[in-house]
């Protein structure tokens, strides 16, 4: 006998509450394989596609694209073949699919069976799928059969004809004799279904499903309103819920229309009205973040303007240079980025002023000072603000800078970084310049102490050698946090980053 396994979504990790729904990939009453992915989410981290532990047919789905889903909150249930459960747990009692755990609290101890040990972070398939009581298709009514003013078909599709009885008699007011409920929980999984039945004073125990195994689908629901409607001769109308449920992720809600007493006069334009956009997902993760860094980080900002002249010539130098000598074991394959030139200085600032690189415990009352360079940088993506993370930023040189902030970019462009990818940075580098804006005060990235902020590089007037000249201006700007370090420090790892980048040379005495 099938048993119908709930599959809820799991703990996607790095503390997750929840997740987005973005694409369903299966439909119901579909065939799906153990770990095949069965919905694409949308975490405040990255996209995930979650697989499914079990095998079987997909009899619900849960929610729809664009809502919000809870962690443990069911997702999609699949109906799976199993052996017949003569002496099953009493009626009212059936595991959670992720918890096995029964309604009552108590664990169930005979479960054998294995799952797929497909493993997301935080959630494993090992414990024994759950099983759900069902109830028989052809388990007879122990009371006599329900009868009405006219008899009524079966249906091709196979749906009782006992449900559409039971729903006529009540429609064109008979005496309500159904059968008594069957014994055990109603084989009824959409929420969906059990309010349309609800609505329209349809008793679900009186129904016998034409889905896998009885279950009640919605289809059989509105065929036994429609019959009843068609032998009574009118249609019952749905009684509306006291408290209707309001949904969880609400879509772009509009404001209230205005009073009857304050409406506009007929003809007149109808005034503008605003639209709320929830913040949500990637967006709504980012403004948590910084709307925490101001309200606990005392942040300071220093900057300064550099000339990047030379800077840019060394960029332009090894350009030539690999493609003059292209044989050469010092030409290199890649073309080196400003940014990857940018973040060798950023690492190098850092081994001489360490405390930017750090964090504070305030429940410890300590400042952390990390031995790692993992380094962010900020990329702007269509789905909002991302800071994808170069781990162990010291250890490489300029070409494997350049080729990891290539794929992180390519990543968050497609929307395909993962969370490892977003999280544990420890200093970060804000080119706000592609933007073609010269300063910023940037807002730190959480529980990070400080951010190197990076403006466009544009010919500018420039004393040079003592004579006015036009160089290749940037401006610097630094924002750190005044717990780790004084300004005296901050200044000086500014500093340094300019002489850097106004002489690149500066860099050989410490390579």
């Amino acid at each position: 006998m099938a048993q119908v396994l709930e599959f809820k979504l799991p703990d996607l990790g790095e503390g997750l509450t929840g997740a987005e729904i973005v694409r369903w990939l299966v439909e119901v009453g579909e065939v799906v394989a153990v770990d095949q992915p069965v919905v694409e989410v949308e975490t405040a981290k990255a996209m995930v596609d979650v697989p499914c532990p079990y095998g079987g047919v997909v009899t619900a789905r849960f929610g729809e694209e664009g809502a919000e889903v809870p962690v443990g909150a069911p997702l999609i249930t699949v109906a799976v073949d199993g052996p017949a459960d003569e002496d099953g747990p009493p009626a009212g009692e059936r595991r959670s699919a992720t918890d096995g755990s029964r309604a009552d609290g108590s664990r169930a101890e005979d479960a054998r069976a294995e799952g797929s040990g497909n493993v997301l972070v935080g959630y494993g398939t090992s414990a024994a799928p759950a099983r759900r009581r069902r109830v028989r298709p052809g388990q007879p009514a122990p009371s006599a059969p329900v009868t009405s003013p006219t008899s009524v078909p079966s249906t091709a599709n196979g749906r009782a004809a006992t449900a559409t009885a039971a729903a006529v008699g009540r429609a064109s007011g008979a005496p309500d004799r159904a059968a008594e409920a069957v014994d055990g929980p109603v084989p009824v999984i959409s929420p969906l279904v059990r309010r349309l039945a609800r609505q329209n004073g349809l008793d679900l125990r009186e129904m016998v499903g034409s889905g896998p195994e009885g279950l009640i689908l919605r289809a059989d629901v509105e065929y036994a309103l429609r019959a009843a409607g068609t032998q009574a001769g009118k249609v019952r109308t749905p009684v509306a819920e006291p408290h209707p449920r309001v949904p969880q992720a609400p879509a772009p809600a509009r404001v209230r229309e205005p009073s009857q007493a304050h409406a506009p006069a007929v003809g007149a334009p109808a005034a503008p009205e605003a639209v709320r956009i929830p913040l949500k997902g990637i967006r709504g993760a980012m403004a948590d973040k910084l709307s925490r860094s101001r309200t606990e980080i005392p942040d300071a900002t220093c900057w300064v303007d550099a000339d990047a002249t030379e800077l840019m010539r060394a960029r332009d130098a090894m350009r030539r240079f690999a493609e003059e000598r292209p044989r050469s074991p010092a030409a290199g394959g890649t073309k080196i980025s400003v940014l990857a030139l940018l973040a060798r200085i950023c690492t190098a600032g850092l081994a001489r002023f360490p405390e930017l690189n750090s964090s504070v415990d305030m429940a410890a009352r300590e400042v952390v000072r990390h031995p790692a360079v993992h380094l962010g940088f900020a990329a702007q993506t269509e789905r909002g603000l991302v800071v994808p993370v170069v781990r162990d930023a010291h250890t490489r040189n300029a070409e494997s800078l350049t080729a990891e902030f290539a794929r992180l970019t390519e990543a968050a462009r497609t929307g395909t970084l993962t969370p490892a990818d977003l999280t544990g940075g420890t200093f970060t580098l804000n080119n706000y310049g592609v933007f073609g804006v010269d300063g910023s005060t940037p807002i730190i990235n959480h529980p990070e102490a400080a951010m190197l902020g990076v403006g466009r590089i544009v010919p500018k007037p420039w004393v040079h050698e003592g004579e006015l000249a036009v160089r290749q201006v940037v401006q610097l700007s630094l924002t750190f946090d005044h717990r780790v370090c004084d300004g005296g420090t901050a200044g000086g790892f500014l500093r340094y980053v300019a002489d850097c980048v106004e002489q690149p040379a500066v860099l050989l005495r410490t390579l």
